[in-house]
């Protein structure tokens, strides 16, 4: 795929799908059908090509729409002729030539042909997966009759993908299933895990993390967070799934590879819904009006989940005998093969907070879901349930919750304004005194993107905002240049600039929001990068365990 930014609305794109099949035919490939995406900023050429080319595919794409619109995107030599079609042809099947890998090619057809799921990137070739599958280097790939087909399967595989929470549903589903008996691996925003086993610390929640955890011997069982930077840069990292969930939709990354409304997003997140085959689920919130209006007909089974189970389409997708899980009488309920099942009490379940994190309900109904698609027996869903969250490792940075020294501290991913109101209305229902909050942002969002997060902020009356950096994610901004938006926007809406200070990295922000709290406040503190939030939550044990009192001196 092509990415051109500023491409008019009366640009011929008819003469780049012409070159770009007429070259492709040149090459010997079958029909490349070109497909053209107009946006807002500019507009994405994509077009099918054979995996063992994709790299003589892209010069093609480039040397397409460098040709019509009369400019050599790319210079010769080495790069095909944009002047030149002749020339181009030469270079191009040069490319292809060099790059054809017909061992590569058999293999995948032939796996294709056993319905095998297969993983492939620059380096290696992967035939099963987890427990079932074996890798080899592609400079050294084995002959059909010398792969053990016979040992090679798939393994149950999750996608899990939306606005907010994720991470969550991906660690409560990968607890279901290890409380079931599999060994599980899962990928998210924190890492790659194999039966609660960190591997890789960091961002994995796009293709790398999937191929990762897809590739390890032990897994029987895998959870994979797909985020949207992924999907919109790579795609999925395989093309076969068993269910999917798209938690929620809501405004965030927009102006990003040609996403620039809801509804652009929801199809993105979608994605996800082709990986299913016939007998696979596609979990969706029928709450979000985006998702139901736009979700329906996307997979061949769908399971729903509201926060009320008398939920108009809830209630008319069990009578057509589809699979539900929503609020009633304040328990969770699972609806699904004609029976109801009580899951769990929102009073008692840990990650609901006492019913405040209406949020996390949703990722439990999900991830209930999910289970179930999968096989696992109520009983396993309804323990983990009831479980899940009480350890604070369970769901690291996600909701954490300290009782500290006459405070209670929130400590949260929340990253984008829906994420913030949600952990603001917990924070509500805590009770307590003043609100602290800190408050930043990444430097890859727009400007009105950090300004409607501010304003979710100041709508709760904060007593003190500590502006704040994200360590590691200026992504090209200045250093406090987001937290100076922040505060301005803060300012704009009434919060006075004595209530305010700015404390770039995320350590010393949460030490001194510390140091302005008074018994009974409430500090809400979404830190987001991980060595920070592993030292805050050190801090915050540390003061637990040593007795220390609000108003005192930190250690």
């Amino acid at each position: 795929m092509l990415e051109v930014v500023g491409a008019a609305d009366d640009v011929d794109f008819d003469g780049w799908r012409g070159r770009v099949r007429r070259m492709a035919s040149a090459l010997g490939w079958a029909d490349p059908a070109p497909v053209v995406r107009v946006h807002r900023s500019g507009a994405a050429l994509a077009f099918a090509a054979p995996v063992d080319r994709l790299f003589a595919a892209t010069e093609l794409n480039e040397w397409a729409w460098g040709a019509q619109r009369g400019v050599a995107v790319l210079h010769a030599p080495g790069h095909a002729a944009a002047w030149d079609e002749a020339a181009a042809l030469r270079t191009l099947q040069a490319m292809s030539d060099a790059e054809s890998a017909p061992a590569l090619r058999a293999l995948l057809e032939h796996a294709r042909g056993l319905g095998l799921p297969t993983l492939l990137d620059d380096d290696r070739l992967t035939l099963g997966l987890g427990a079932g599958g074996r890798s080899w280097p592609l400079a050294a790939l084995p002959a059909i009759a010398d792969v053990p087909w016979s040992a090679l399967h798939a393994v149950p595989t999750a996608l899990v993908t939306g606005s907010n929470g994720k991470t969550t549903t991906v660690r409560l589903l990968a607890a279901m299933l290890r409380a079931h008996g599999w060994r599980t691996g899962h990928s998210c925003t924190d890492g790659v895990y194999v039966d609660g086993e960190r591997l890789h610390d960091g961002d994995w929640s796009g293709p790398a993390g999937a191929r990762s955890v897809l590739r390890d011997p032990r897994v029987q069982a895998a959870v994979l967070e797909t985020a949207r930077g992924g999907l919109m840069r790579r795609g999925l990292a395989l093309a076969q799934a068993d269910v999917a969930v798209v938690t929620n939709i809501s405004a965030d990354h927009f102006g990003e590879y040609g996403i620039h409304d809801l509804e652009g997003l929801a199809d993105a997140k979608l994605t996800v819904a082709r990986a299913l085959g016939p007998a696979g689920t596609l979990v969706l919130n029928a709450d979000d009006a985006l998702l139901a209006a736009r979700g329906e007909g996307r997979a061949a089974r769908l399971a729903w989940f509201a926060r009320d189970e008398a939920h108009p389409r809830l209630q008319a997708h069990r009578a057509a005998g589809g699979a539900t899980c929503g609020l009633r009488d304040g328990v969770l309920r699972l609806h699904a093969d004609g029976r109801e099942h009580g899951l769990a009490d929102i009073a008692t379940m840990p990650l609901a907070a006492g019913g405040a994190a209406a949020y996390n309900i949703g990722n439990a109904a999900a991830a209930s879901l999910l289970a179930h698609a999968l096989g696992v027996p109520v009983a396993t869903i309804a323990a983990t349930l009831a479980r899940f969250g009480n350890d604070p490792a369970d769901n690291a940075g996600r909701l954490q919750r300290w009782h500290v020294g006459g405070l209670q501290v929130l400590m949260d991913y929340a990253h984008n304004p829906d994420g913030l109101q949600g952990l603001l209305q917990v924070a509500r229902a805590a009770g307590g005194g003043r609100l602290g909050l800190l408050l930043g942002q990444a430097g890859n969002r727009p400007d009105a993107d950090v300004r409607a997060l501010a304003a979710v902020a100041a709508g709760a009356g904060p007593a003190r905002v500590v502006l704040k950096d994200i360590d590691g994610f200026l992504r090209g901004r200045a250093p406090g240049e987001v937290a100076a938006i922040l505060g301005e926007e803060l300012r704009r809406r009434g919060v006075p600039p004595g209530q305010m200070s700015t404390v770039l990295p995320e350590l010393d922000a949460a030490r001194e929001l510390l140091e302005w709290a008074r018994p009974g406040d409430v500090l809400v503190m979404p830190v987001h990068a991980l060595s920070a939030r592993a030292n805050v939550a050190a801090l915050l044990d540390e003061l637990r365990m040593r007795g220390w009192q609000a108003g005192q001196p930190l250690p």
